[in-house]
């Protein structure tokens, strides 16, 4: 079994929420800006860097609001190795502090755009929108208590 370990962010601003658009081949989708850690890599380091790598932006983390853990089968996987992927993914909120929204280039990316939360759910999108999405949620319940 493969492991992947990947870093990224819940990034809401005024009703908005920050999305990049992720492509494989034939496959695509809305997804949270993130992606791999790099080895020796911090988590940390590695979601502020793929932040800014894939929207422009530079950004400042806020709490780390859960790990998701996923087991793709061998069959599902779009590298076709043979093997079963388990996704590691650590989720952060995060906000901007400078840049521009810029498009990746040369990356997994083609895109990034903010999307009213409201429009979310008619977006063609991979489940870690909806799981950080609902991982902020209860964060912010919880910080509420």
């Amino acid at each position: 079994m493969d492991i992947r370990v990947a870093a990224y962010a819940v990034i809401v601003r005024d009703g908005f929420i920050l999305l990049a658009h992720w492509r494989a081949g034939d496959y695509s989708g809305w997804t949270l800006p993130g992606g791999g850690i790099d080895p020796g890599e911090d988590p940390a380091d590695a979601a502020i860097r793929e932040i800014a790598e894939e929207t422009g932006y530079r950004a400042q983390l806020g709490d780390l609001i859960g790990v998701d853990s996923k087991v793709i089968p061998a069959e599902q996987r779009i590298s076709g190795s043979g093997v079963p992927l388990h996704a590691l993914r650590v989720v952060y909120t995060a906000e901007v502090v400078d840049g521009d929204l810029t498009n990746e280039t040369d990356g997994s990316t083609d895109e990034a755009a903010w999307f009213a939360l409201d429009d979310v759910a008619t977006l063609d999108r991979v489940d870690l929108v909806d799981i950080g999405i609902r991982m902020s949620s209860a964060s912010k319940l919880r910080g509420a208590g």
